[in-house]
């Protein structure tokens, strides 16, 4: 079975079925209230049993009194079934199989027996939560019986939608024969997600009533609606306090109190769902008891069983892997042999073992065929990821703990490399280091994981080496003349052959790619002709020295940047992604082709494309100051900083590209990875919005795309997060957030005075409700800006933060706010200047060359006033009528 990782997502919920008919409204009620608010436990009651059968759980769950923080968290374990069960305390309905630090795998039945006679006609089922930090993510619930309509009531029983219908055509049909398909007759299927109360409605059919008598074969589908679950999950967190920030002032209830750990607002940053507790990284355990939190610690050296089975068919399996209980050094080594007669190896549905190189830390996999290939993961719950792998190799290099060899040593009992011919290395992945894992030293071989494991290599003796010298010496004088002129030939002819293979890949890679259909789209658009370039490799190969890692510029969750010199002169940054799934290359061929197309000033130029790589390959204008991210959050010792005035240009020139993207591209375009690390700056800090590689197009005619999560913790816009609706508000929320990093000059995840670390929004939005925003922002601002330009863009900067995505401005409205503050703080400075020239540079620092447009298009100064104040006027028009407010 493949386990689902623990998340800091993931909540719980309580769910209870109780059924009981009658004859004006027979309904079975699901779901008890127990709410948190009542008492918690900081801390669990020695002896508190941990598990229940094969499943384990941690505090704040427990069994027993005193054992579980709330008693929301009380569970019970039924030892009376042949295999235990547990279930949350007063509810047999609801049970737990399975556990991960902040979610809750659950299995539902529930049967509502059926009056005969046509006495009741409707029959109900209601769930509400157990508490106000409890949610249901999600459930697929079968619901079997004969003749009636399934519906969902809202808004108090006002309204009801329609979900399916159960039929019986055949009167005998089996409840077995039913569940197979679920398909409408005799089952049907509902599903349920993120909801915190719902109520179905079962109303018998009237042919069905009358045909009910009539059938004396009838199966038991005609006496009782059956409804069960076959995946439901619930989530939770601690309510206590609505966020990490208010928790940390409660200090005697706070849950966090491992060290090594910290506080996360719940369900992506939301105010009203409390909060979670997580290991900082590297750490694993309960961040919820004292001392959790440690270093991986799941690794035995020994094994606890005698003569274990070391092979399955022709596969040897080694230790640490191993096939039974006591026979492997942690969970995640363990493997499962399911047909010794063809040697069928495997991690789980998905991964099957066909070698194990020990010495070499590898494992040779390949995918079951009920699984396409992708990115090599194998889930286990409480188990760190010490696999590293990918679709595009058969072989996954592996560690044997997420600890560096010096930690490791530090515990002898738990040390790996027990051969005494044996060292230690690291494991490093692209983006991080893994753990380590043991080799034998050179001259020995064998397995470093069991004593005396490495053994020597066996050395021939000096006859041997005398005589293969003696021969070596003969062979190359008798041959050397021939051996020098076949070299040549073959010298000469494997060049030209390898060349061919390049050639004949590139050519693969290009039609792989869509290159025709890039030609095409290229050829069909006047524009696009101008403006396009297919790069061919060797123009990218020559312009970054063969991508010699010192032009490297940039890299992050998307793929590397390199700095590039084409043959034009033009300094260019080209972007080798990671991947691109097979399905994908036409969408992102449509998207180079739209993206090659726009042009503002204030967005990074893409120039083109080289599709003879198996990743398509960017190319993209160099801009040469970095990033906003770096300038803001760089040192002190740097010796340079924005000053307020650049802050509100450098803000408004993104919130127009931004704009420009959303509403006058020719398709509307989500860039949904909006932060200041991708707002670069050019030679004269101008802005340039860039980094498209999570970006993506939207019909006119669409509000918003459902697409898996992307984007950037600290600026993901929680709704987004929370739905998988992605919609122009998106990147309102994530500008948002770099509007406060521009106000307080912080990075968008901080560390409080506690060591704990919660999102920037977050801190500012509760900041915003106790104190004065002066007192919030950096000190810089306050020494350059004017308090009512403080309040100004921190109002802005709330608004972009709603949680509700329609109470949020557009980019349009965004931008004319910032234009109209820029305009504003113009105009102020002048008139300083004309009355109090003295004093103008301490106002205005800075502000007079970025003016300078302005005050040419004002025309001369007997009337440049009136014409500022006619424009004015006419912005803050525009921007009130567009808010929907009275002016």
């Amino acid at each position: 079975m493949r386990l689902l990782p623990d998340s800091p997502l993931l909540l719980c919920v309580v769910l209870v079925f109780t059924a009981i008919p009658s004859e004006q409204d027979s309904s079975g009620v699901l779901g008890t209230s127990q709410s948190q608010a009542g008492g918690s436990n900081a801390l669990p009651a020695a002896g508190c049993p941990r598990s229940c059968g094969n499943l384990t759980f941690d505090y704040p769950f427990g069994i027993g009194s005193n054992c579980s923080r709330s008693p929301a968290f009380s569970l019970t374990c039924d030892s009376t079934t042949q295999t235990p069960r547990l279930y949350f305390e007063d509810d047999s309905i609801t049970e737990v199989v399975a556990y991960g630090s902040t979610w809750l795998q659950i299995s539902l039945s529930q049967a509502i027996p059926i009056m005969h006679g046509g006495v009741v006609s409707t029959y109900n089922m209601s769930w509400k939560s157990s508490g106000s930090g409890f949610t249901l993510f999600y459930a697929n619930l079968n619901i079997t019986g004969c003749d009636f309509d399934i519906y969902q009531l809202q808004d108090r029983h006002a309204s009801s939608v329609k979900l399916c219908t159960v039929t019986c055509p055949d009167a005998g049909i089996t409840d077995k024969v039913a569940r197979q398909n679920c398909n409408g007759t005799g089952c049907c299927s509902v599903n349920l997600d993120v909801l915190e109360a719902f109520q179905l409605q079962f109303v018998l059919r009237s042919h069905g009533r009358a045909r009910l008598g009539t059938h004396t074969s009838r199966s038991s589908l005609w006496d009782s609606i059956n409804v069960t679950s076959t995946d439901a999950e619930i989530l939770w967190s601690i309510v206590d306090q609505p966020t990490c920030a208010s928790a940390m002032d409660d200090s005697a209830n706070y849950a966090c109190v491992s060290n090594h750990s910290n506080c996360y607002d719940g369900l992506g940053g939301r105010l009203d769902l409390g909060y979670i507790c997580r290991c900082d990284g590297g750490y694993r355990g309960n961040p919820y008891v004292p001392n959790g939190c440690s270093r991986d610690k799941g690794y035995n050296p020994k094994e606890q069983k005698e003569n274990c089975q070391r092979s399955c068919g022709n596969i040897s399996v080694p230790f640490p892997f191993g096939l039974e209980e006591g026979c492997f050094a942690r969970r995640l080594f363990q493997l499962n042999c399911t047909n010794t007669a063809s040697s069928s190896l495997q991690f789980d549905d998905e991964h099957q073992v066909t070698r194990i190189h020990i010495n070499e830390g590898l494992v040779d996999i390949k995918y079951t065929p009920l699984y396409e290939q992708e990115m090599f993961r194998v889930y286990v719950s409480n188990e760190p990821g010490l696999y590293i792998g990918s679709g595009e190799s058969s072989s996954v290099q592996w560690a044997v703990a997420n600890l560096t060899c010096h930690e490791a040593m530090q515990n002898k009992s738990g040390y790996a490399c027990v051969s005494i011919s044996s060292t230690c290395l690291g494991v490093n992945s692209t983006d991080d280091y893994i753990g380590y894992r043991c080799k034998c030293l050179h001259g020995f071989q064998g397995n470093p994981y069991i004593h005396n494991g490495c053994q020597a290599l066996p050395i021939n003796g000096e006859s041997t080496k005398k005589q293969n010298l003696l021969l070596g010496i003969v062979i190359g004088l008798s041959s050397g003349i021939g051996i020098l002129l076949l070299g040549l030939c073959a010298t000469v002819l494997l060049r030209k052959w390898k060349r061919d293979i390049k050639k004949q890949q590139r050519k693969k890679y290009f039609q792989k790619n869509k290159g025709l259909l890039l030609e095409q789209l290229i050829s069909s658009d006047e524009n696009a002709s101008e403006k396009t370039k297919i790069f061919t490799l060797e123009d990218l190969e020559k312009a970054t020295n063969n991508f010699d890692p010192t032009r490297i510029i940039g890299h992050g969750g998307h793929g590397m940047v390199y700095k590039g010199i084409l043959s034009d002169q033009r300094v260019v940054a080209i972007k080798r992604s990671k991947n691109i799934e097979e399905g994908e290359i036409s969408q992102f061929i449509n998207e180079v082709a739209i993206l090659s197309q726009i042009n503002h000033r204030n967005i990074v130029k893409l120039f083109g494309c080289c599709l003879e790589t198996e990743v398509p390959l960017l190319v993209y204008d160099f801009i040469s100051n970095g990033s906003l991210f770096e300038i803001l959050h760089s040192s002190s010792s740097s010796g340079f900083s924005l000053s307020w005035d650049d802050c509100l240009r450098i803000a408004a020139e993104a919130a127009g590209a931004l704009y420009y993207l959303h509403s006058a591209a020719s398709v509307s375009i989500f860039h949904r990875d909006v932060k200041s690390s991708n707002i670069l700056l050019d030679s004269n800090y101008t802005a340039k919005v860039s980094d498209f590689g999570a970006s993506r197009l939207v019909p006119i005619d669409q509000t918003h795309v459902v697409t898996n999560i992307q984007g950037t913790f600290g600026y993901l816009d929680p709704e987004y997060y929370h739905t998988g609706q992605l919609n122009d508000k998106s990147d309102v929320y994530s500008f948002g957030v770099v509007l406060v990093e521009l106000l307080l000059r912080r990075e968008p995840i901080i560390t409080s005075e506690t060591g704990s670390k919660q999102n920037l929004s977050n801190y500012f939005l509760w900041e915003m409700k106790t104190r004065p925003t002066k007192e919030i922002v950096a000190t810089q601002v306050c020494e350059e800006a004017t308090e009512e330009e403080i309040n100004s863009i921190a109002s802005l900067a709330e608004m972009c933060l709603r949680l509700n995505s329609g109470e949020r401005p557009t980019m349009k409205q965004v931008e004319m706010n910032l234009q109209l503050l820029r305009t504003k703080r113009s105009n102020s400075c002048h008139v300083v200047q004309d009355n109090a020239e003295e004093i103008q540079p301490l106002l205005c620092t800075g502000a007079e060359s970025r003016y300078e447009t302005f005050s040419i298009t004002l025309g001369g100064s007997s009337n440049a006033e009136s014409q500022y104040s006619q424009r004015f006027n006419s912005l803050e028009h525009d921007f009130k009528s567009s808010l929907g407010t009275p002016h």
